[in-house]
């Protein structure tokens, strides 16, 4: 019944040439990349457009150390908000995706924004680590997320465990 109310509203504004509000939305996508040199291993991409503004997004956020080194070891080091470059996104695995509202992009930044700005050193390998990072958005987007996993220093492991709390995750 909604179906055909919405195909009449949209005949009639059509008819009557009255535009109606674009269909958009933001995709939220988690990732995570195989350990190597190359950091963040767990991070997201941001693609769309905001309803609200019609601004297209296109970015992408991890958190790691500022200089990875042996110091990450042994206590908390300088962290940041990074972003990678594309081919960086292309050899990594995209695990999930979630379709988010205005208000939700809104906190979803607000998030990424509080970590970029927390005090140093930010970054420990066992408490604020990229799994860490992505595990606070994963919440803000509205999914259900372990946090006493055991996998916070794999980052796949961890996807696939949120994946398996959010059936329909695709």
């Amino acid at each position: 019944m909604f179906r055909l109310r919405l195909m009449l509203l949209t005949l009639l504004a059509f008819c009557l040439g009255v535009a109606l509000p674009a269909e958009a939305a933001v995709t939220v996508s988690f990732y995570s990349h195989d350990f190597g040199d190359r950091f963040p291993h767990a991070f997201i991409t941001v693609q769309g457009t905001l309803d609200g503004s019609g601004q297209a997004v296109d970015d992408n956020f991890g958190f790691t150390a500022k200089n990875v080194s042996p110091a990450i070891l042994f206590g908390s080091v300088k962290g940041y908000v990074q972003t990678s470059k594309a081919d960086y996104i292309a050899k990594s695995d995209r695990q999930f995706s979630v379709a988010i509202d205005d208000a939700t992009y809104a906190r979803l930044i607000a998030k990424i924004r509080e970590w970029q700005d927390r005090e140093q050193p930010s970054y420990s390998l066992n408490k604020a680590n990229c799994v860490h990072f992505v595990m606070e958005l994963a919440e803000v987007v509205g999914l259900k997320v372990n946090r006493k996993s055991k996998f916070f220093k794999k980052p796949k492991s961890f996807l696939q465990e949120v994946k398996g709390l959010n059936p329909g995750l695709e």
